[in-house]
């Protein structure tokens, strides 16, 4: 899990990758909406899809002759619950700073 939470981090380092992230949060998207939202080719944004979808970030459901993207909850869900441990082990470190 760890490395795939590595993966996510990676692919939303890039800014490109994470404006196609948030247009995909904000609704479902094929290629081409994408492409028209953003001011890089259609290949470039068909490569960071991939990039996305390797690390479980967007999920890919064919319609008709295209590809829609949409945010994959079960990916994003096991980013969230390991940024959520991490804040968690920060906050456990802290308290025992101060309280020693």
């Amino acid at each position: 899990m760890a490395n795939n939470n590595q993966r996510a981090i990676t692919a939303l380092a890039d800014p490109t990758r994470r404006q196609i992230f948030e247009l995909v949060a904000k609704r479902p998207q094929s290629v081409a909406d994408l492409t028209r939202a953003l001011p890089v080719s259609q290949s470039a944004v068909s490569q960071h899809l991939k990039i996305l979808k390797s690390a479980k970030l967007v999920r890919a459901e064919a319609a008709g002759a295209r590809n829609i993207y949409r945010v994959d909850p079960a990916g994003l869900g096991q980013m969230r619950a390991w940024l959520d441990r991490q804040w968690r082990d920060a906050l456990d470190a802290l308290k025992i700073e101060i309280d020693d």
